[in-house]
């Protein structure tokens, strides 16, 4: 049994987790158990192996066209940050692990996911700025087709970024950048550098 449905888009429901397993191109949320498409294309379900013990069929989105990675929850990305504001941060996501993806997908980074303690106290513009790079974890496929990213994890934050000067900066500590032409100090959310 393998049936091709109707097209759909990210954030479409493709059923119920006790009904069907997630596939490629879907993936199941567990605050309300129900399935939804993270990429643009057909549904398509595939009836289980004979031999498998899990006999629900598997639900995927195949695409109508060859697609690059996609960013699903619990991947981590490589973004670049394009517009800071008082609450969120703006990302253009790069990479979905160590590969490179081939459309356009926009993250959002909100007060709440930069770090995992003294939430109320953070201040996004010393937290990122635009063109800083950082690793971030994928949370949800959030609203208007933006993915909320969250960097509250040591090996997450920014992992390069350029000072006023032009110069890659180093980082100095958890929370601070320092220019090596200049040795100016500037305040970020620093990624822990992962050997």
């Amino acid at each position: 049994m393998e049936e091709a449905d109707e097209m759909v888009t990210p954030g479409e429901v493709l059923g119920r987790a006790t009904d069907l397993k997630a596939g490629k191109g879907a993936y199941a949320a567990s605050h309300n158990n129900t399935i939804y498409a993270s990429l643009t294309g057909f549904r398509r379900i595939q009836a289980p192996p004979p031999a498998s013990h899990d006999k629900r069929p598997t639900v995927e989105v195949t695409g109508h066209k060859a697609h690059g990675p996609v960013p699903e929850p619990g991947s981590v990305v490589i973004a670049r940050v394009t517009k800071v504001m008082a609450r969120t941060a703006s990302a253009d996501i790069m990479c979905v692990g160590p590969k490179a993806v081939r459309e356009k997908f926009t993250g959002i980074i909100r007060q709440q996911d930069v770090r995992a303690t003294e939430i109320d106290k953070v201040d996004m513009h010393l937290s990122f700025r635009p063109g800083d790079i950082v690793r971030a974890v994928v949370l949800s496929l959030g609203d208007a087709r933006a993915y909320y990213l969250s960097t509250a994890k040591n090996e997450l934050g920014v992992v390069s970024a350029e000072s006023s000067a032009g110069a890659t900066m180093v980082p100095i500590s958890w929370t601070e950048m320092q220019c090596p032409l200049t040795g100016q100090i500037e305040l970020r959310k620093v990624a822990k550098v992962v050997n």
